[in-house]
């Protein structure tokens, strides 16, 4: 199987580039930002951040401590310069009144760095609507990357968010690291991470406390690699959902390692729309996990067909195949703790089972098998019904 090859050791080099090059620092202060958590100082943000794309040389937005109030924010590239750094020390504060598109947008950049910083996406009002069952404002995701290149993200902070923390659409090499994420675990659509269109994406040393999924990676992913990374409360680490239309990019070459799952719904899954698709998922290792009182630790499903409409009767064109499950170990909160539920037109393939031990309380733990085939090595604990 192809797994994508580790990409840590770049990511200091990235660092000390960044770092050591950036010679000119442009505070939103000057710009007329006043952290005093109320007046919207967009204005102020990107009039610093069009200063600092227009710079032919290395460049440096600083943010200082303290809470900035922004609106919705866009930093549209392309630059005269690929190495604009943004170093936050303070915490950017969302509107509370529903957006209903994103916050603050990074689009057609290349070359930029965003070290640290809080956001507040204030969600909270808007959850309670979405939850009461009342017709609800969409909300807006607190942070999008949009066909972009070359981008780091470290040590920032995203707490409730609206709708999605953060997107990577369209985006070729990025880097996230230290980044933690928190909202209510009852908190909905505030998926952790989401990643689209896009390849070369590394995420690594995060925690993603949240109400929808941890990690959810779409159509067109390719190349992605997540380690150490802690998940709950939450919906687990998805692929999916995949399938929803019938001209969709597939999703290849992603590693999933050395993570946590704690308290979740599933832990690694694998979700695809019910009806006709182009569509695929292959080439996916998942190595290295923990799983703690896990709903379902190890689950495909390619029968997906919310509320019923659009799909019933109908059987899923995803295929998924050469998925590899290595080294999972924990506890499961209900009985079936593996199920492989494929799709009946194009069954799974090549799945492979290795060093899995995964109880339910003090009863035997079982696995369920549909339209799937594949092999099982080692100790694997429920039997596999491959």
């Amino acid at each position: 199987m192809a797994i994508p090859s580790t990409p840590f050791i770049l990511l200091p080099l990235f660092f000390f580039f960044f770092f050591s090059v950036s010679s000119t620092t442009f505070n939103v202060v000057d710009f007329g930002a006043k952290p005093d958590s109320k007046t919207d100082m967009s204005k102020a943000f990107e009039a610093a951040w069009t200063s600092a794309c227009r710079s032919s040389a290395a460049v440096t937005i600083y943010v200082p401590k303290g809470r900035f109030y922004l609106s919705t924010t866009t930093f549209n590239g392309p630059c005269s310069n690929n190495e604009i750094t943004m170093h936050v020390d303070g915490t950017l504060v969302a509107p509370s009144d529903y957006g209903v598109e994103n916050w603050i947008t990074f689009r057609h950049v290349d070359g930029v760095s965003v070290f640290g910083g809080v956001l507040d996406g204030q969600g909270a009002g808007l959850w309670d609507c979405k939850n009461s069952h009342k017709s609800c404002p969409l909300g807006a995701t607190s942070l999008e990357f949009s066909n972009s290149k070359n981008i780091i993200v470290s040590g920032l902070t995203s707490l409730n968010s609206q709708m999605f923390h953060i997107v990577v659409n369209g985006c070729q090499n990025v880097k996230m690291q230290g980044i933690k994420i928190s909202a209510a675990g009852n908190s909905p659509n505030t998926d952790g991470i989401h990643v689209a269109l896009s390849s070369q994406v590394t995420i690594i040393t995060s925690s993603i406390s949240t109400g929808d999924d941890c990690i959810s990676i779409g159509p067109g992913t390719s190349n992605l690699w997540i380690e150490n990374v802690a998940c709950g409360p939450g919906h687990g680490i998805s692929i999916g959902s995949l399938g929803k239309d019938v001209e969709e990019d597939g999703v290849q070459n992603v590693t999933v390692k050395t993570a946590t799952f704690t308290n979740t719904q599933n832990g690694v899954r694998i979700k695809t729309w019910g009806k006709p698709s182009k569509g695929f998922a292959r080439n996916i290792l998942f190595q290295d996990i923990i799983m703690n009182n896990v709903q379902n630790p190890i689950i495909i499903d390619q029968n997906y067909c919310p509320n019923n409409k659009g799909c019933p009767g109908q059987v899923s064109g995803v295929e998924i195949s050469n998925v590899s499950y290595q080294n999972i170990h924990g506890t499961s909160a209900t009985q079936v703790a593996m199920k492989f539920d494929c799709s009946s037109k194009f069954p799974c393939r090549g799945i492979t089972l290795e060093n899995v031990k995964l109880s339910y309380k003090n009863d035997v733990a079982e696995a369920s098998c549909s339209n799937a085939d594949g092999t099982a090595a080692g100790l694997v604990q429920p039997s596999s019904c491959l």
